[in-house]
């Protein structure tokens, strides 16, 4: 038995046929969408159901993870927005037009969680600005959440149609 080809065979380095890209793909959406601004959504429930003790643990974990978010952007956003450009556009260069797939699939991953990052600053910073209390930070954050997974759903849905496509593309040998 030779173990690399059955290592091989087991892990296909064609992304969109892949059975660890999708799941991949899932793990990754369903992280973003459950964690809104880096608070976990059941902490937001719970404090909207209960009040009380879980409603003030939930606006200090949303007060510490807000500063994080616009500390990082201060502090190096520049660097990260540079960085996160150059990754992109180079994911974007190799994928569609040197026509590799590991590369389109990580583009059609990194793409809209990129989005999803400049929504979540921008949250963030409207938080920072408004410190709103109670149900007005219950809807801010259930809006995050919304549209964090709006934006998934798009992302998912186009890069299945992708996926597809490039199956059988090379179903057909084109």
């Amino acid at each position: 038995m030779d173990w690399s080809r059955a290592l091989f065979q087991v892990i296909d380095l064609r992304s969109f046929s892949s059975l660890w890209y999708w799941m991949a793909v899932a793990v990754v959406w369903s992280s973003v969408s459950h964690y809104v601004l880096g608070v976990p959504y059941d902490m937001i429930q719970r404090a909207r159901r209960h009040g009380g003790q879980a409603e003030q643990d939930l606006h200090d974990m949303v007060r510490v993870c807000v500063n994080r978010l616009l500390h990082i952007s201060q502090a190096a956003g520049i660097i990260i927005i540079a960085l996160l450009c150059f990754v992109l556009s180079s994911l974007a260069a190799m994928g569609f037009w040197y026509d590799a797939e590991l590369a389109q699939a990580i583009f059609l991953l990194a793409f809209p969680m990129s989005i999803v990052g400049a929504v979540s600053l921008a949250t963030a910073r409207k938080i920072a600005e408004t410190q709103p209390q109670g149900e007005a930070l219950y809807a801010a954050l259930n809006k995050h959440r919304l549209i964090t997974q709006a934006i998934g759903m798009v992302a998912i849905f186009l890069t299945a149609m992708y996926g597809m496509y490039q199956n059988l593309d090379v179903v057909r040998g084109l």
